[in-house]
This record gives C-alpha cells, sequence and structure tokens, in this order.
C-alpha cells in the first residue's frame, strides 16, 4: 500500500473514530436523563422513539473501537513514519510526537477498559457503584481522543500544527460539544437534586 495512502487512511479513521465517539458519548449522556418523559422527545417521529439508544450507544462503541484500531494499524503500514506495533503499546519511544501518541494510545486503553467492563459476562459480576465509577474513564478518554487529534501533525514531521486546518477544526468541535454536553448533564443532575 502506498506510504502516503497508509497516512491518510490513518488520519482519517481517526478523525471519523473521534467523531463517532462523540456522538457516543453524547447518546451515553441522553442514557443519564429522563429523555423519555421529555416533551421533545415526545414530539419526534414514533419510529425514533422506537429506538434503543443504549444498543446503539453500545454499538457506536464498537465501531469506535474498530476505526481507533483501524487508525492505528494505518499507521503502522506507512514505512515513512517509522511507527511499529510496539509504539502503539508502548508510545512513550515513539519515533515523533511522543506526547500525542501517549494520549492516543492511553484513549485506546480507556475505551477498551469501558468496553471490557460492559460486556454481560463482566457487568453482572461487578457492583453497578463499581461499574458506574470504571464507565466515569470515558470522560478522560474523549479528552485524551480530542486533544490527541488536535495537537498531532498529521504528517507526523514534528512540524507546527495549524489549528484552522479543516480536521483540526473538526476535532476542536468534538471538543467543545463534549464540554457543553457534560455542563448540560451536571446541571441537569443538579437541578434534579
Amino acid at each position: 500500500m502506498n506510504d502516503d495512502l497508509s497516512l491518510e487512511l490513518s488520519n482519517y479513521a481517526g478523525l471519523i473514530a473521534t467523531v463517532v465517539l462523540t456522538f457516543n458519548f453524547l447518546l451515553g449522556m441522553l442514557l443519564a436523563t429522563a429523555y423519555k418523559r421529555s416533551i421533545y422527545w415526545k414530539k419526534l417521529p414514533a419510529w425514533l422513539q422506537q429506538l434503543d439508544i443504549n444498543d446503539l450507544h453500545n454499538w457506536t462503541a464498537y465501531v469506535a473501537l474498530l476505526l481507533v484500531v483501524m487508525h492505528a494499524m494505518f499507521l503502522v503500514g506507512d514505512k515513512a513514519s517509522k511507527f511499529t506495533y510496539s509504539h502503539i503499546f508502548y508510545p512513550f519511544n515513539a519515533p515523533t510526537q511522543p506526547f500525542a501518541v501517549t494520549l492516543g494510545s492511553f484513549g485506546l486503553y480507556a475505551l477498551l477498559i469501558v468496553i471490557i467492563t460492559t460486556q454481560k459476562a463482566i457487568k453482572k459480576r461487578i457492583s453497578f457503584r463499581l461499574w458506574k465509577n470504571i464507565h466515569l474513564i470515558s470522560y478522560g478518554m474523549a479528552v485524551l481522543f480530542v486533544v490527541h487529534g488536535t495537537i498531532l501533525d498529521q504528517h507526523l514531521k514534528g512540524g507546527p500544527v495549524d489549528y484552522f486546518d479543516g480536521e483540526k477544526v473538526l476535532s476542536e468541535a468534538c471538543g467543545l460539544l463534549l464540554v457543553a454536553a457534560t455542563v448540560v448533564r451536571y446541571r441537569y443532575h443538579a437541578r434534579k437534586g
């Protein structure tokens, strides 16, 4: 595979993963509210009201995990970047931008922890409180992925980052959406009591 193509595919897989994870995060926020009692929910078409938001939340997490793994695999396929699988699992010695790569790798680890502990076989063996506390990792995971996508030079040359590039702006917009959703959720819980 063409090295430039591998790097581009890696970039796009990471960018799409960020968007899917943001959507997943928003679904998780919705699940934490009494959304079915909302007047806005009742105004939606019946077919939309029939959607199982919990299943959609779980499946978007699996899609995000697949995209994150593809992001890493395409990166390893780019020979010019000199990334190996060991750099994905032990990112501190990455050939370029080790801090940003470490953020992405830790985001992958956090995503794996959240998905693994959500599996029925694991979830039924731990208390709901422990599961919920583990699931709070998703807040940190969201920050890791957004910051990783924003500060990493997409050409992996360690050059200055253009924060107004379309890909960076999309990552930044996802970050702002996550912050807004978090504020709305905590305001909802504060009002609730």
